[in-house]
Parts: C-alpha cells; sequence; structure tokens
C-alpha cells in the first residue's frame, strides 16, 4: 500500500495500536500526524498535543488537508453492573463518542479537501457478543457503531468513507491488567477460534488497509478482527 502524498492524522498514537499503524504508515510514505498527550518515541511524526477530555476547537488548525482519520481512544472500564456510577458510562461515551464527534468535526473541512479521504474509527466485539461486565464500555461502542454508519451515509456525496474495526482483546498497554499472567493470556487465547490473542499489528493492518485506496469501495462497515469469536464456534 502506497501512502506516498498522503497526509494522515492518528488520535492515540502513541502507544498500542496508534503506534503500530503510525509506523505501518510512515513505512508506506504517509506523512503521519500524531494527536496524543504524548508524543510516540522513535517515529518521525508530527505531534500535536492533545487531550480528549479537554477539547480544543482549534486541534486542527495546523493541517490544511487530509486523507484519513484514525480514532483509536478507547477505554477498558469492566466492572459488575451494580458498580458501575454514572460516571462510569459518562466517561466511557465521553471518550469514545463524544471524543471521536468533536474530532471529526473539526478535521472535517481538511478531509473534504483530501478528497476521497477515509475516516477508522474502534468499536469492540461486545457490542456484538454479550459479555458479562461490559456494561459501559458496550453501549459506548455501540454508539460509536451508530455513527459510524450515519457519518458513512452524509459523507458519501463528498467521497469520505467511514468506518469501524471491532476487535477482541488485544495485547494492548491499554489490555495490561487482562493479560497480566500466563494464566490470563492462555485463558484469553482458549477463548478465540484461532488460539490467540490479537496484537497490534493486527490491527494496524486492517486499519491500515482502510485508510488505503484499496479500500476505496467500503464504507459504513463494522469490521470483526477478532480471532473469529464474534461469529465461529469450534
Amino acid at each position: 500500500m502506497d501512502f506516498t502524498g498522503k497526509k494522515i492524522v492518528v488520535v492515540g498514537g502513541s502507544s498500542g495500536i496508534g503506534f503500530e499503524t503510525c509506523r505501518l504508515l510512515l513505512q508506506s510514505g504517509a506523512e503521519v500526524w500524531n494527536m496524543s498527550r504524548r508524543k510516540p518515541a522513535d517515529l518521525a511524526v508530527s505531534h500535536i498535543p492533545f487531550d480528549v477530555l479537554n477539547f480544543e476547537e482549534n486541534a486542527f488548525s495546523q493541517i490544511d488537508t487530509l486523507h484519513g482519520l484514525v480514532y483509536c481512544v478507547g477505554s477498558i472500564n469492566l466492572k459488575p453492573f451494580n458498580r458501575l456510577k454514572k460516571e462510569d458510562f459518562l466517561q466511557d461515551y465521553h471518550l469514545n463518542v463524544l471524543g471521536a464527534v468533536q474530532t471529526i468535526q473539526s478535521a472535517l473541512p481538511a478531509l473534504r479537501k483530501g478528497q476521497q479521504a477515509s475516516v477508522v474509527l474502534f468499536s469492540t466485539v461486545a457490542v456484538g457478543v454479550g459479555m458479562g461486565f461490559h456494561a459501559s464500555v458496550a453501549s459506548a461502542k455501540g454508539a460509536v457503531e451508530g455513527l459510524v454508519r450515519s457519518l458513512a451515509a452524509e459523507f458519501a456525496p463528498y467521497q469520505i468513507r467511514c468506518n469501524a474495526i471491532a476487535p477482541s482483546l488485544t495485547d494492548t498497554p491499554l489490555a495490561q491488567n487482562l493479560l497480566s499472567t500466563d494464566e490470563k493470556r492462555q485463558a484469553a487465547a482458549k477463548r478465540h477460534p484461532l488460539n490467540k490473542i490479537g496484537t497490534a499489528q493486527d490491527l494496524a493492518q486492517m486499519t491500515t488497509f482502510l485508510l488505503s485506496d484499496h479500500a476505496a469501495w467500503v464504507t459504513g462497515q463494522i469490521i470483526g478482527v477478532d480471532g473469529g469469536l464474534s461469529s465461529l464456534r469450534v
């Protein structure tokens, strides 16, 4: 995939899936901007300090034209339902939905100038597969899926594609508490038909594909990258 001459913004590129996405895009010739609270180490990206929970309206003032936008901010707030408070739901919604909304609204003029631009958001396998202790994050990510389909329809006349990736448990810093021992890792792998945990690279490769011209006829989709968990029983 050749991204020469393409300008891509990755929100949350300092670690995990976002970091790997930045790395792949750079290798493919893109000009990459990372927006997060800290700059990714050892990556030749342009960095814009950014905090989703304290959104600045002029965050995209430095960028005139955009060919792609990745919003990979997320949360893993797993608690029994009776221990979840209103604040848990509000924070998950703010991070996953309102943050994406404000980011896309701010980036939209630059995306329209990009011609055939692509927006990639992140959901979770837990929206389509009922999982205990996921009430807050699954509710927020369900809203993300609705947002993706609505924006894909609204942006189609401008040739802006909008899709989401729905991963299962992935080996990233965000999931470190769920994978902190060999026993936890083995148990997590066994829950997946492919008998392994996803990697940041797995998700970054799909993200990069959706940003590329190879996915020029793909929009409004929620794509499971989940080791078969959402659709297979083996």
